[in-house]
């Protein structure tokens, strides 16, 4: 085999222009199949990471009414048939296989009345939080402090706001120890917070921007012991659930639906459930979407493959006519059919393989040249890497099979006769 490989880089070598544009269609197909992959992995990633977060994996529980989130108007109370999510289910819920850990708060979203003199918070998020909130969402407090227990225990009116809530309120001045109120009541802001990773979403439709654009508007922690001071009491929490691993967010989302959902009672009526946001079905169906576009892609690359094959073919033959006289010496030396068989089947395997290696080097080269002018993100994938490279190799042995063939079957003396 050593003797094969070294015999097919010298023939190769020999007629450098030939094998080069022989070649040129695996190049091309391969480099087109690397890039269309590249490009698929990359927006796949991008779509997982937008909807889902990087390195989050939080599903919300939220309270529904239909299809919509409940929302409480203020006015009309706590719903009637649903009662607090127990201290059993919250331990039953974060002993879930997959669950790292589980939060369970008040929520307002679009808030009113929150005010730092003349300057006031619209459209805020309000969270009423427990211990575990920071963790489970991955937050950090990076000034001043968290809550505490003995904030819950005295019902200290105390807060912690994000960045957009301090420009807004604070307009660039410290906020620590600083008073807001919220809904006529005075709140001690006490921390700032941020996420652990910065996490910048990749925007480029409405709908991306309607599920990030809540953000923007600044949100508020206080204590979940002091939420009844601005809100209501017995209020239903909702949740928020972190899997260990972005493929679990579904199974866990489901169990810790399914535990919440046995605060509900038929007085509740039937539009009224816990439901979980399951982010990672909405990615895989535009993942599917983006797959089925470009796989169209992909066959037509492969067209490229099935013309370099023939070419290598279609050289191959010719390699056998001109080394006629070469064979028919080895065969009357004693080399077997088998020998001559194997070697000229090496030398369409070394001619493919080089030719899918070069291809892999352009195709990658190629995926970030398309990344910088379009902006379409990339994902190198080591699989197609390594497919690419074996399918080259197996070009090689099919197309090279019937030269192959054609010279072990030579004669002796037929081959030794001919000019």
């Amino acid at each position: 085999m050593r003797e094969n490989v070294i015999e097919a880089m010298q023939e190769i070598w020999t007629h450098k222009m030939r094998s080069f544009l022989t070649m040129l269609g695996v190049i091309i197909g391969i480099a087109s199949i690397i890039a269309i992959v590249s490009t698929i992995k990359g927006t796949n990633d991008k779509i997982m990471e937008n909807l889902v977060g990087k390195g989050n994996n939080n599903i919300a529980i939220s309270l529904m009414q239909g299809e919509s989130a409940f929302e409480f108007d203020g006015y009309s109370g706590t719903p009637q048939g649903i009662s607090l999510i127990t201290d059993d289910q919250k331990e039953r819920i974060r002993s879930i296989n997959h669950v790292q850990d589980a939060s369970f708060f008040y929520t307002r979203i679009y808030a009113e009345y929150i005010n730092k003199e003349n300057n006031s918070l619209e459209g805020a998020r309000v969270f009423g939080i427990d211990d575990h909130f920071l963790n489970t969402y991955g937050y950090i407090v990076y000034r001043g402090r968290s809550f505490i227990d003995s904030d819950r225990e005295q019902y200290r009116k105390v807060c912690m706001i994000d960045e957009a809530a301090t420009n807004i309120l604070f307009k660039g001045s410290d906020p620590i120890g600083e008073t807001i109120e919220i809904k006529g009541e005075p709140f001690v802001v006490v921390g700032l917070y941020q996420e652990k990773q910065a996490f910048v979403p990749d925007i480029k439709t409405l709908d991306d921007y309607e599920i990030y654009e809540e953000s923007t508007y600044g949100t508020v922690l206080i204590p979940d012991a002091c939420w009844p001071i601005v809100y209501n009491y017995d209020e239903p929490q909702n949740a928020y659930v972190r899997a260990d691993r972005t493929e679990y967010m579904s199974y866990v989302g489901r169990e810790a639906q399914n535990i919440m959902r046995e605060s509900i009672t038929k007085a509740a009526g039937k539009s009224i459930t816990y439901r979980a946001e399951d982010m990672t079905e909405e990615a895989r169906s535009q993942q599917q979407l983006s797959n089925s576009t470009n796989s169209l892609l992909i066959w037509v690359a492969s067209i490229a493959l099935l013309v370099g094959g023939i070419g290598v073919m279609n050289i191959m033959l010719v390699s056998v006519t001109e080394r006629t006289r070469e064979i028919g010496l080895k065969r009357a030396l004693g080399a077997k059919k088998g020998r001559i068989l194997a070697q000229f089947l090496t030398e369409s395997a070394v001619l493919t393989l080089l030719g899918g290696i070069f291809g892999i080097i352009t195709g990658v080269i190629l995926a970030e040249i398309i990344s910088r002018i379009t902006s379409i993100p990339v994902g190198i994938s080591v699989p197609a890497i390594v497919i690419s490279v074996l399918f080259s190799v197996v070009i090689g042995v099919v197309f090279g099979l019937i030269p192959s063939i054609k010279a072990s079957n030579l004669s002796p003396i037929d081959a030794l006769r001919r000019e």
